[in-house]
């Protein structure tokens, strides 16, 4: 007698559109999140020409900025190795690959959607590592008290739908829908 599968846990006997309804959430997002950091990162760099403007001020706590992040989150782990780009690479290829058999099988909603949210970011800082040998970060919040101006890290688009992901696990995990329990 071999390993029983739930009918949920495979692609046979017509549970393929079933798998895929429930992955839609993820896929969308995934991709709406890589779209939408893409293509706001070829406009600043390209047609708003963030590079030769400098900061930008947009409102008295938000500015444009260009910093291109050679490191992983936050910044740490700075190198401009070759080898250590190519290492940060494989890394996040691994956790995106980990993260999509993750997405396959949650079990909710939103875990889907934040999933779908940290993959679409991971894969869109990959391919700045890839195109460019850092990431593009350009958004700096900034609060400024008395004489001292405190500053936020810089980050894009992908580092938001990663952080908000994140954010919908924990949810999900600690508040949200709790499983069945076993007889």
């Amino acid at each position: 007698m071999g390993p029983r599968f739930r009918e949920d846990d495979t692609f046979s006997c017509g549970s393929f559109s079933a798998m895929t309804s429930r992955l839609r959430p993820g896929v969308i997002a995934a991709l709406a999140v890589l779209a939408l950091d893409q293509a706001s990162k070829l406009w600043l760099l390209y047609v708003f020409d963030l590079p030769h403007r400098g900061a930008v001020k947009v409102t008295p706590f938000f500015d444009l900025v260009l910093a291109w992040n050679i490191g992983i989150s936050f910044g740490w782990f700075q190198s401009e190795s070759q080898l250590a780009q190519i290492a940060l690479m494989a890394v996040k290829a691994i956790a995106v690959v980990v993260l999509a058999i993750w997405m396959a099988r949650s079990r909710t909603w939103l875990a889907t959607l934040a999933l779908g949210l940290i993959i679409g970011g991971a894969t869109g800082n990959a391919i700045d590592r890839f195109a460019y040998g850092a990431v593009v970060d350009f958004a700096l919040f900034h609060v400024q008290i008395g004489e001292k101006t405190l500053n936020w890290y810089v980050f894009n688009l992908a580092d938001v739908a990663i952080v908000a992901g994140v954010a919908a696990l924990l949810y999900d995990s600690f508040l949200g829908v709790p499983a069945a329990k076993a007889p």
